[in-house]
């Protein structure tokens, strides 16, 4: 570039400035330009959490809240049957317990994800700590793979051996000023703490136990269980040392006869009004009614 045209971009450059101000003048208020304006900025409640889901329901905070997961989404479809996908199948019923419960009332309801978004696993039951959830309900369809014939639902809490080597994970990882069911850790040895989480994970795996019999109770005779319906294992979604957690496998999407079962809204129904059951059952009895 010459000198000449240097010389005229230094000239014009304060001039082309004042022109796009002035243009901005006349299509958004700015105050330098003689206009007023009011900014108005949409606060959280105090105390509201922040980047967490919306919650349903009544506001009474001493109400009971269930952060319901629908699993996968995004671009992880999860189990692939026919033409319907696991991410789709778990989003529809998720939202239609959510409904359900908000329906009959007195319970709190928030959904990790309510569009097709993908949440890492730690996320999801992070979500229900941050929102200090009383219950945590993640729900799946499953995959037969090649074996033929096999359908049904199945309920799985996470199994003694994992239970304890989460429970000792969590307290080595998690921060010193962390709470687990209400205390705090700091100030306290490694060993300490450890026992403290450990204790609060079997707690809350006897609470998921007992969620996970009641799902089977008021399922009886209205949902369709797989033979083994109760299940145990080691699944990162159901490892939060503060929150009774159950993933539910509503059934395998590649049996044709589940898959129209769960796509459908009557299917979709009695899995809601089955699930709502046992939840207020559930609070019922941690209320003492």
């Amino acid at each position: 570039m010459t000198l000449r045209y240097q010389l005229w971009l230094l000239f014009l450059a304060p001039v082309l400035l004042l022109a796009m101000l002035y243009a901005l003048g006349r299509t958004i208020d700015v105050p330098l330009l003689g206009r007023d304006y009011v900014l108005r900025l949409a606060l959280p409640a105090a105390g509201d959490p922040v980047n967490l889901p919306k919650i349903y329901g009544p506001q009474d905070r001493s109400r009971p809240l269930v952060v319901i997961d629908a699993g996968h989404g995004g671009k992880d479809p999860g189990a692939v049957g026919a033409d319907l996908r696991e991410k789709d199948i778990v989003l529809q019923l998720a939202t239609t317990l959510k409904d359900q419960l908000v329906r009959d009332g007195g319970i709190r309801v928030a959904m990790t994800r309510e569009d097709d978004r993908l949440l890492a696993l730690g996320e999801r039951s992070e979500i229900a700590r941050r929102l200090n959830a009383d219950l945590f309900i993640s729900v799946h369809a499953d995959s037969a793979g090649e074996q033929d014939g096999v359908s049904g639902a199945s309920v799985y809490t996470l199994s003694n051996e994992a239970s304890s080597r989460a429970a000792a994970l969590f307290a080595e990882r998690e921060n010193e000023a962390d709470v687990v069911n209400g205390i705090r850790l700091s100030g306290r040895s490694d060993e300490v703490n450890a026992i403290l989480v450990e204790l609060s994970q079997r707690r809350m795996q006897s609470d998921s136990a007992q969620f996970a019999g009641l799902v089977l109770r008021e399922g009886e005779g209205t949902l369709q269980f797989h033979p083994q319906a109760r299940r145990s294992a080691s699944l990162a979604v159901l490892r939060a040392p503060d929150v009774p957690s159950v993933l539910y496998e509503a059934g395998f999407i590649t049996n044709p006869e589940d898959a129209a079962r769960l796509a459908s809204d009557e299917g979709q129904a009695r899995f809601a009004d089955a699930m709502s059951r046992a939840v207020r059952v559930y609070f019922a009895r941690k209320s003492g009614n």
